[in-house]
């Protein structure tokens, strides 16, 4: 659907994504007023939540973890957005540059970033590795805990389906617009390849994550004080909790952890702001000015990031990136027969050899 239903542009830019398929995708099936409307909502909860969740989330999680290792009474950890400023700029200039820019940066600190913090969780558990028994004891023993179960069910379900649409966002919509820019003739391949995102994000990263803090016995927290921590508005309870569970076997890690965030957040907001960029250009247009305006309020919302509260920014966050799986599901309701029919044109096509299968 991205593929197929994106707009290049007279420059030879691609705008694409949920915004495109919705309205084109449906008013192929004679629904346009629908598509036309579920396009809109989309793109006003995307920069909504560029702002948000793409932006003011990551930059706020970063600065709590720099200013972890500074003295408490440091001019720089009592005002969190002059780190916000730096950042800002930093993100400006990326941003600037367009599509490029931003795809040179991702290709190297992704990558990067994730491998240190893959080696550093394989040291972690190595060095517990007599705990897996406790662990895996814990882990269960959590999930099928009866207060668990019968007084806490809904609002753990809750939590986990926020962060877990946070994490990967799958039916979300938004990675579907960096995938419209690929270079390619088969829209279904692409669509294969972006399902190893939510796999390496939620299953490899996240998991890794939560074992990392089993396995040290939570760090500087007790099961119960880090369950109240993350469970009840204090977000920023969650990156000291990891930090803390890294410390517990690699004392120096805290200070390599910065910068990893720092690049998770890095390459986040430089994403989210090419997502936020091509709604905003959906619905005020394709003009520079027009680019510029959302370009600088991203910029600010930075610094707005780095100096507010936890909570605020991830209340804020998790509604923008909630309100765009509505229109997104619900488009992609109509248009499942539509791929449905492309995935087994694409698998008979290899299959009969037509497209080559590299092996």
């Amino acid at each position: 659907m991205v593929l197929k239903y994106r707009k290049i542009n007279p420059d030879g830019s691609v705008s694409g994504g949920p915004m495109h398929y919705l309205s084109k995708g449906l008013a192929a099936q004679g629904k346009s007023g629908m598509g036309k409307v579920l396009a809109i909502l989309f793109a006003i909860a995307c920069i909504g939540g560029s702002f948000g969740g793409g932006n003011m989330v990551q930059i706020n999680q970063a600065t709590q973890q720099f200013q972890s290792l500074l003295p408490a009474d440091s001019f720089l950890a009592m005002n969190g957005w002059v780190f916000g400023v730096v950042m800002s700029v930093v993100v400006g200039v990326i941003i600037i540059g367009g599509i490029k820019s931003i795809a040179k940066i991702t290709d190297k600190v992704v990558p990067f970033m994730v491998g240190i913090y893959v080696l550093a969780a394989l040291i972690v558990i190595g060095a517990n590795i007599s705990n897996i028994g406790w662990a895996f004891g814990q882990i269960i023993g959590g999930a099928f805990d009866p207060d668990a179960l019968y007084g806490g069910i809904i609002g753990v379900m809750i939590q986990g389906f926020k962060r877990a649409a946070f994490s990967n966002e799958a039916g979300i919509g938004s990675a579907s617009i960096a995938h419209s820019a690929a270079k390619t003739d088969e829209p279904v391949s692409e669509g294969i390849v972006a399902l190893l995102e939510p796999f390496i994000d939620t299953v490899v990263i996240c998991t890794m994550t939560a074992l990392v803090i089993i396995f040290a016995n939570y760090g500087d927290y007790t099961a119960q004080s880090a369950f109240e921590a993350t469970s009840t508005g204090g977000n920023d309870a969650g990156i000291k909790l990891t930090s803390s569970a890294f410390a517990q076997t690699i004392s120096w890690f805290p200070y390599v952890l910065a910068v990893a965030v720092i690049l998770f957040a890095l390459s986040t907001m430089i994403s989210w702001s090419y997502y936020g960029l091509k709604a905003w250009t959906y619905l005020f247009g394709e003009s520079n000015s027009s680019q510029n305006v959302y370009r600088i309020l991203f910029c600010l919302f930075v610094i707005v990031g780095s100096a507010i509260s936890a909570k605020q920014v991830f209340d804020f966050g998790d509604t923008m990136i909630f309100a765009m799986c509505f229109p997104n599901v619900l488009g992609l309701y109509f248009l499942m027969p539509e791929v449905r029919k492309d995935l087994r044109n694409y698998l008979q096509r290899v299959k009969s050899g037509e497209i080559k299968r590299f092996n």
